[in-house]
Protein backbone atom coordinates (compact mmCIF):
# COMPACT_ATOMS: atom_id res chain seq x y z
CA UNK A 1 0.00 0.00 0.00
CA UNK A 2 1.51 3.72 -1.03
CA UNK A 3 1.20 6.22 1.72
CA UNK A 4 0.66 9.52 0.15
CA UNK A 5 0.91 12.88 1.53
CA UNK A 6 -1.62 15.55 -0.04
CA UNK A 7 -1.07 19.22 -0.31
CA UNK A 8 -3.50 21.52 -1.40
CA UNK A 9 -6.24 18.55 -1.20
CA UNK A 10 -9.06 20.99 -1.35
CA UNK A 11 -8.44 22.87 -4.49
CA UNK A 12 -9.29 21.59 -8.04
CA UNK A 13 -6.53 18.73 -8.40
CA UNK A 14 -6.78 17.54 -4.87
CA UNK A 15 -10.23 17.12 -4.76
CA UNK A 16 -10.24 15.57 -8.09
CA UNK A 17 -7.04 13.21 -6.62
CA UNK A 18 -9.43 11.94 -3.80
CA UNK A 19 -12.09 11.52 -6.07
CA UNK A 20 -9.71 8.74 -7.92
CA UNK A 21 -7.97 7.37 -5.42
CA UNK A 22 -11.13 6.50 -3.63
CA UNK A 23 -11.69 3.96 -6.01
CA UNK A 24 -8.72 2.25 -4.84
CA UNK A 25 -8.60 1.73 -1.09
CA UNK A 26 -6.28 -1.24 -0.74
CA UNK A 27 -3.57 0.94 -3.46
CA UNK A 28 -3.22 4.00 -1.08
CA UNK A 29 -3.61 5.29 2.35
CA UNK A 30 -4.03 9.02 2.98
CA UNK A 31 -1.88 10.36 5.59
CA UNK A 32 -1.93 13.44 5.37
CA UNK A 33 -3.90 16.50 4.05
CA UNK A 34 -3.87 20.20 3.64
CA UNK A 35 -6.50 23.21 2.78
CA UNK A 36 -6.66 27.32 3.42
CA UNK A 37 -9.60 28.66 3.89
CA UNK A 38 -12.06 25.56 3.01
CA UNK A 39 -11.58 24.23 6.19
CA UNK A 40 -15.19 22.52 6.14
CA UNK A 41 -14.52 20.99 2.74
CA UNK A 42 -11.09 19.99 4.54
CA UNK A 43 -13.10 18.72 7.37
CA UNK A 44 -15.15 16.04 5.13
CA UNK A 45 -11.54 14.80 3.63
CA UNK A 46 -10.45 14.12 7.03
CA UNK A 47 -13.59 12.69 7.99
CA UNK A 48 -13.93 10.20 4.92
CA UNK A 49 -9.95 9.56 4.86
CA UNK A 50 -8.73 9.76 8.44
CA UNK A 51 -5.42 11.14 7.64
CA UNK A 52 -2.80 11.29 10.46
CA UNK A 53 -1.81 14.98 9.83
CA UNK A 54 -4.10 18.37 8.86
CA UNK A 55 -2.35 21.06 8.23
CA UNK A 56 -4.49 24.35 8.27
CA UNK A 57 -2.45 27.04 6.29
CA UNK A 58 -3.96 30.01 6.86
CA UNK A 59 -3.10 30.99 10.23
CA UNK A 60 -6.29 32.18 11.39
CA UNK A 61 -8.62 29.24 10.73
CA UNK A 62 -5.91 27.09 12.22
CA UNK A 63 -6.61 29.35 15.58
CA UNK A 64 -10.39 28.84 15.08
CA UNK A 65 -10.70 25.67 13.97
CA UNK A 66 -7.88 23.56 15.18
CA UNK A 67 -9.84 22.04 17.78
CA UNK A 68 -12.20 20.11 15.42
CA UNK A 69 -9.83 18.41 13.46
CA UNK A 70 -8.06 17.23 16.80
CA UNK A 71 -11.62 15.57 17.79
CA UNK A 72 -11.16 13.26 14.57
CA UNK A 73 -7.38 12.38 16.03
CA UNK A 74 -5.49 14.29 13.70
CA UNK A 75 -2.39 16.18 14.13
CA UNK A 76 -2.90 19.56 13.38
CA UNK A 77 -0.57 21.52 11.90
CA UNK A 78 -0.20 25.69 10.58
CA UNK A 79 1.05 27.26 7.57
CA UNK A 80 4.33 26.56 5.10
CA UNK A 81 6.03 24.89 8.39
CA UNK A 82 3.04 22.47 8.80
CA UNK A 83 3.16 22.14 4.67
CA UNK A 84 6.83 21.56 5.23
CA UNK A 85 6.34 19.06 7.32
CA UNK A 86 4.02 16.72 6.21
CA UNK A 87 5.94 17.26 2.65
CA UNK A 88 8.92 15.30 4.64
CA UNK A 89 7.16 12.87 6.70
CA UNK A 90 9.17 9.72 6.96
CA UNK A 91 5.93 7.44 6.50
CA UNK A 92 5.25 8.96 3.10
CA UNK A 93 5.99 7.47 -0.13
CA UNK A 94 4.87 10.10 -2.22
CA UNK A 95 3.87 13.37 -1.80
CA UNK A 96 1.34 15.34 -3.87
CA UNK A 97 1.83 19.17 -4.57
CA UNK A 98 -0.71 20.37 -5.28
CA UNK A 99 -1.46 23.55 -3.94
CA UNK A 100 -1.55 26.74 -5.97
CA UNK A 101 1.51 29.40 -6.25
CA UNK A 102 4.76 29.57 -5.85
CA UNK A 103 4.24 28.99 -1.69
CA UNK A 104 4.83 25.08 -3.19
CA UNK A 105 8.34 25.58 -3.97
CA UNK A 106 9.91 24.91 -0.45
CA UNK A 107 8.00 21.83 0.38
CA UNK A 108 8.66 20.42 -2.72
CA UNK A 109 11.93 21.38 -2.21
CA UNK A 110 12.47 20.14 1.80
CA UNK A 111 10.57 16.78 0.32
CA UNK A 112 12.76 16.26 -2.85
CA UNK A 113 15.86 16.77 -0.18
CA UNK A 114 14.24 14.35 1.88
CA UNK A 115 14.17 11.21 -0.71
CA UNK A 116 10.53 11.40 -1.27
CA UNK A 117 9.21 11.12 -4.67
CA UNK A 118 7.03 14.46 -5.32
CA UNK A 119 3.83 14.19 -7.97
CA UNK A 120 4.06 17.95 -8.94
CA UNK A 121 0.79 19.57 -10.42
CA UNK A 122 2.43 23.06 -8.75
CA UNK A 123 3.79 24.25 -11.95
CA UNK A 124 4.93 27.63 -10.07
CA UNK A 125 7.75 25.23 -8.62
CA UNK A 126 9.15 23.98 -11.34
CA UNK A 127 9.04 27.14 -13.50
CA UNK A 128 10.72 29.05 -10.58
CA UNK A 129 13.87 26.71 -9.63
CA UNK A 130 13.23 23.95 -12.07
CA UNK A 131 17.22 23.77 -12.41
CA UNK A 132 17.46 23.64 -8.52
CA UNK A 133 14.73 20.64 -8.01
CA UNK A 134 16.11 18.54 -11.03
CA UNK A 135 19.37 18.80 -10.06
CA UNK A 136 18.32 18.12 -5.88
CA UNK A 137 15.91 15.17 -7.16
CA UNK A 138 19.08 13.54 -9.22
CA UNK A 139 21.21 13.98 -5.75
CA UNK A 140 18.40 12.23 -3.60
CA UNK A 141 18.15 9.41 -6.15
CA UNK A 142 14.61 10.05 -6.23
CA UNK A 143 11.73 11.44 -8.72
CA UNK A 144 9.42 14.41 -9.79
CA UNK A 145 6.32 12.83 -11.25
CA UNK A 146 4.30 15.03 -13.55
CA UNK A 147 0.43 15.28 -12.95
CA UNK A 148 -0.38 18.37 -15.59
CA UNK A 149 -2.19 16.33 -18.79
CA UNK A 150 0.42 17.62 -20.75
CA UNK A 151 3.43 16.78 -18.67
CA UNK A 152 1.75 13.23 -18.27
CA UNK A 153 1.28 13.10 -21.75
CA UNK A 154 4.83 13.44 -22.82
CA UNK A 155 6.26 11.31 -19.87
CA UNK A 156 4.06 8.25 -21.08
CA UNK A 157 5.20 8.51 -24.94
CA UNK A 158 8.77 8.73 -23.74
CA UNK A 159 8.49 5.25 -21.74
CA UNK A 160 11.10 2.87 -23.24
CA UNK A 161 12.91 5.80 -25.41
CA UNK A 162 16.00 7.58 -24.97
CA UNK A 163 15.58 11.33 -24.57
CA UNK A 164 18.82 11.96 -26.57
CA UNK A 165 16.65 10.68 -29.54
CA UNK A 166 13.76 13.37 -28.77
CA UNK A 167 13.52 15.80 -31.66
CA UNK A 168 10.89 18.32 -30.14
CA UNK A 169 7.85 17.74 -27.54
CA UNK A 170 4.60 19.49 -28.69
CA UNK A 171 2.54 20.71 -26.39
CA UNK A 172 -0.98 21.10 -27.21
CA UNK A 173 -3.39 23.71 -25.93
CA UNK A 174 -7.35 24.08 -26.32
CA UNK A 175 -6.64 27.69 -26.68
CA UNK A 176 -8.89 28.71 -23.66
CA UNK A 177 -12.12 30.67 -23.41
CA UNK A 178 -10.76 33.30 -25.88
CA UNK A 179 -9.61 30.92 -28.48
CA UNK A 180 -12.06 32.82 -31.32
CA UNK A 181 -12.33 36.05 -29.58
CA UNK A 182 -10.92 39.32 -31.51
CA UNK A 183 -8.60 41.39 -29.40
CA UNK A 184 -10.81 44.15 -29.11
CA UNK A 185 -13.33 41.94 -27.16
CA UNK A 186 -10.61 40.05 -25.64
CA UNK A 187 -9.09 44.05 -24.50
CA UNK A 188 -12.23 44.25 -22.11
CA UNK A 189 -13.39 40.61 -21.27
CA UNK A 190 -14.18 40.70 -17.50
CA UNK A 191 -12.72 38.05 -15.42
CA UNK A 192 -15.62 36.05 -15.22
CA UNK A 193 -15.66 35.50 -19.04
CA UNK A 194 -11.91 34.15 -18.66
CA UNK A 195 -12.84 31.72 -16.30
CA UNK A 196 -15.26 30.12 -18.52
CA UNK A 197 -13.07 27.45 -19.73
CA UNK A 198 -14.78 25.15 -22.89
CA UNK A 199 -13.12 22.03 -21.91
CA UNK A 200 -11.45 21.41 -18.43
CA UNK A 201 -13.28 22.24 -14.68
CA UNK A 202 -10.35 24.03 -12.87
CA UNK A 203 -9.39 26.36 -9.98
CA UNK A 204 -9.77 30.35 -10.96
CA UNK A 205 -5.90 30.77 -11.35
CA UNK A 206 -5.34 27.97 -13.66
CA UNK A 207 -8.84 29.47 -15.34
CA UNK A 208 -6.97 32.79 -16.09
CA UNK A 209 -3.87 31.64 -16.95
CA UNK A 210 -5.56 29.23 -19.55
CA UNK A 211 -7.05 32.33 -20.51
CA UNK A 212 -4.21 34.55 -21.30
CA UNK A 213 -2.28 31.30 -22.53
CA UNK A 214 0.43 31.78 -19.88
CA UNK A 215 -0.73 27.98 -18.52
CA UNK A 216 0.84 26.86 -21.44
CA UNK A 217 3.78 29.37 -21.45
CA UNK A 218 4.81 27.80 -17.89
CA UNK A 219 3.81 23.92 -19.53
CA UNK A 220 6.93 25.67 -21.98
CA UNK A 221 9.07 26.37 -18.99
CA UNK A 222 8.52 23.13 -16.93
CA UNK A 223 9.35 20.91 -19.92
CA UNK A 224 12.48 22.25 -20.51
CA UNK A 225 13.86 21.04 -16.88
CA UNK A 226 11.74 17.91 -16.71
CA UNK A 227 12.83 16.61 -19.76
CA UNK A 228 16.14 18.42 -20.42
CA UNK A 229 15.28 20.18 -23.21
CA UNK A 230 16.48 22.69 -25.66
CA UNK A 231 14.12 26.18 -25.84
CA UNK A 232 13.74 25.52 -29.57
CA UNK A 233 12.93 21.12 -29.13
CA UNK A 234 9.64 22.86 -27.23
CA UNK A 235 6.73 23.56 -29.86
CA UNK A 236 2.73 24.66 -28.58
CA UNK A 237 -0.36 24.07 -30.57
CA UNK A 238 -3.59 24.79 -30.07
CA UNK A 239 -5.91 21.49 -30.25
CA UNK A 240 -9.56 22.48 -29.12
CA UNK A 241 -10.98 19.38 -28.59
CA UNK A 242 -8.23 18.19 -25.48
CA UNK A 243 -7.74 14.47 -27.14
CA UNK A 244 -4.23 14.73 -27.67
CA UNK A 245 -2.83 15.79 -24.38
CA UNK A 246 0.83 16.22 -25.75
CA UNK A 247 3.49 14.69 -28.61
CA UNK A 248 6.47 13.86 -28.57
CA UNK A 249 8.53 13.20 -32.04
CA UNK A 250 11.70 11.62 -31.96
CA UNK A 251 14.84 11.55 -34.32
CA UNK A 252 13.17 9.43 -36.97
CA UNK A 253 9.96 11.47 -37.51
CA UNK A 254 8.15 9.15 -35.47
CA UNK A 255 5.36 10.47 -33.77
CA UNK A 256 3.65 9.76 -30.29
CA UNK A 257 0.76 11.57 -28.67
CA UNK A 258 -1.13 10.35 -25.52
CA UNK A 259 -5.06 10.22 -25.62
CA UNK A 260 -8.43 10.51 -23.68
CA UNK A 261 -10.75 12.34 -22.64
CA UNK A 262 -10.10 15.90 -21.05
CA UNK A 263 -10.37 14.70 -17.48
CA UNK A 264 -7.26 15.48 -14.74
CA UNK A 265 -8.28 12.21 -12.93
CA UNK A 266 -6.05 10.12 -15.72
CA UNK A 267 -2.69 11.61 -15.22
CA UNK A 268 -3.80 12.29 -11.92
CA UNK A 269 -3.68 8.52 -10.98
CA UNK A 270 -0.69 7.58 -13.56
CA UNK A 271 1.26 9.40 -11.40
CA UNK A 272 0.30 7.98 -8.17
CA UNK A 273 0.40 4.61 -9.17
CA UNK A 274 3.54 5.14 -11.71
CA UNK A 275 5.02 2.88 -12.72
CA UNK A 276 1.87 0.58 -12.32
CA UNK A 277 -1.21 1.17 -14.31
CA UNK A 278 -4.57 0.29 -12.25
CA UNK A 279 -7.46 -0.30 -13.98
CA UNK A 280 -9.58 3.08 -13.57
CA UNK A 281 -13.33 3.66 -13.79
CA UNK A 282 -13.18 6.62 -16.28
CA UNK A 283 -15.26 6.85 -19.30
CA UNK A 284 -13.58 5.32 -22.44
CA UNK A 285 -13.24 7.47 -25.71
CA UNK A 286 -15.19 6.24 -28.48
CA UNK A 287 -13.45 6.75 -31.56
CA UNK A 288 -16.24 6.81 -33.87
CA UNK A 289 -18.05 9.87 -31.90
CA UNK A 290 -15.23 12.11 -32.94
CA UNK A 291 -15.98 14.22 -35.88
CA UNK A 292 -12.42 15.94 -36.19
CA UNK A 293 -9.18 16.47 -34.24
CA UNK A 294 -8.21 20.15 -35.64
CA UNK A 295 -4.73 21.51 -34.78
CA UNK A 296 -3.92 25.79 -35.19
CA UNK A 297 -0.96 27.85 -34.74
CA UNK A 298 -1.68 30.07 -30.96
CA UNK A 299 -1.98 33.32 -31.93
CA UNK A 300 1.06 34.63 -30.46
CA UNK A 301 0.24 38.44 -31.13
CA UNK A 302 -3.54 38.22 -28.82
CA UNK A 303 -1.78 36.15 -25.93
CA UNK A 304 1.65 37.82 -25.49
CA UNK A 305 2.13 36.06 -22.27
CA UNK A 306 3.09 32.65 -24.09
CA UNK A 307 5.83 34.60 -26.17
CA UNK A 308 7.16 36.26 -22.77
CA UNK A 309 7.41 32.46 -21.61
CA UNK A 310 9.44 31.43 -24.20
CA UNK A 311 11.75 34.60 -24.04
CA UNK A 312 12.11 34.17 -20.19
CA UNK A 313 13.85 31.10 -20.85
CA UNK A 314 16.18 32.08 -23.51
CA UNK A 315 17.11 34.82 -20.82
CA UNK A 316 17.89 32.36 -18.61
CA UNK A 317 18.72 33.36 -14.58
CA UNK A 318 15.94 34.46 -12.59
CA UNK A 319 14.21 35.08 -15.27
CA UNK A 320 11.09 32.52 -15.17
CA UNK A 321 10.95 33.52 -11.68
CA UNK A 322 10.31 37.25 -12.72
CA UNK A 323 7.77 36.31 -15.10
CA UNK A 324 5.82 33.91 -12.63
CA UNK A 325 5.72 35.94 -9.60
CA UNK A 326 4.81 39.37 -12.09
CA UNK A 327 1.69 36.78 -13.47
CA UNK A 328 0.47 35.05 -9.78
CA UNK A 329 -0.19 39.17 -8.32
CA UNK A 330 -1.46 40.10 -11.78
CA UNK A 331 -3.71 37.49 -11.99
CA UNK A 332 -5.16 37.94 -8.71
CA UNK A 333 -5.71 41.46 -9.27
CA UNK A 334 -7.24 40.42 -12.37
CA UNK A 335 -9.66 38.79 -10.59
CA UNK A 336 -10.38 41.35 -8.16
CA UNK A 337 -11.39 43.79 -11.09
CA UNK A 338 -8.56 46.04 -10.34
CA UNK A 339 -6.86 45.66 -14.01
CA UNK A 340 -7.81 44.81 -17.58
CA UNK A 341 -6.63 41.80 -19.14
CA UNK A 342 -3.64 43.19 -21.27
CA UNK A 343 -2.40 44.74 -18.05
CA UNK A 344 -0.83 41.16 -17.35
CA UNK A 345 1.38 40.93 -19.95
CA UNK A 346 1.72 44.45 -20.05
CA UNK A 347 3.23 44.33 -16.22
CA UNK A 348 4.96 41.26 -16.67
CA UNK A 349 7.21 42.48 -19.78
CA UNK A 350 7.92 45.91 -17.45
CA UNK A 351 9.14 43.47 -14.50
CA UNK A 352 11.50 41.33 -16.64
CA UNK A 353 12.89 44.51 -18.54
CA UNK A 354 12.83 46.23 -14.94
CA UNK A 355 15.15 43.41 -13.08
CA UNK A 356 17.34 42.46 -16.10
CA UNK A 357 19.14 38.81 -16.61
CA UNK A 358 20.20 38.04 -13.00
CA UNK A 359 21.38 34.90 -11.71
CA UNK A 360 20.50 32.70 -9.30
CA UNK A 361 21.67 29.17 -8.48
CA UNK A 362 20.53 29.08 -5.07
CA UNK A 363 16.91 28.25 -3.26
CA UNK A 364 17.21 31.77 -1.08
CA UNK A 365 17.69 33.57 -4.60
CA UNK A 366 14.92 32.34 -6.04
CA UNK A 367 12.94 33.57 -3.08
CA UNK A 368 14.20 36.67 -2.71
CA UNK A 369 13.90 37.63 -6.65
CA UNK A 370 10.20 36.06 -6.22
CA UNK A 371 9.75 39.18 -3.01
CA UNK A 372 11.24 41.83 -4.92
CA UNK A 373 8.76 41.30 -8.33
CA UNK A 374 5.92 41.16 -6.40
CA UNK A 375 6.93 44.28 -4.91
CA UNK A 376 7.67 45.80 -7.81
CA UNK A 377 4.33 45.05 -9.17
CA UNK A 378 2.48 46.12 -6.39
CA UNK A 379 3.88 49.30 -6.42
CA UNK A 380 4.05 50.38 -9.82
CA UNK A 381 0.23 49.52 -10.18
CA UNK A 382 -0.65 51.75 -6.46
CA UNK A 383 0.64 54.55 -8.78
Amino acid sequence: MKKISILGSTGSIGTQALNILANFPEEFKIIALSGSQNWELLYQQALKFKPKYVVLADDIVYASKKECFEKLNCIVLSGIDGLIEIATLDEADLVLNSVVGNIGLLPTYHSLKKGKTVAVANKECLVTSGHILMDLAKENHTQILPVDSEHSAIFQALQGNDLNKVRRVILTASGGPFRETPRSDIERATFREALKHPNWHMGKKISIDSATLMNKGLEVIEAKWLYNLNVDQIEVVVHKESIIHSMVEYVDRSIMAQMSLPTMELPILYALSYPERLNAPLEPLDFSSLKQLSFERPRYEDFPCLDLAFESLRQGGLSPTILNAANEELVYMYLKDKIQFYDIPKWIEKAMHHFGNQKGDRIEDVLNMDQMTRQYIQSQLRR
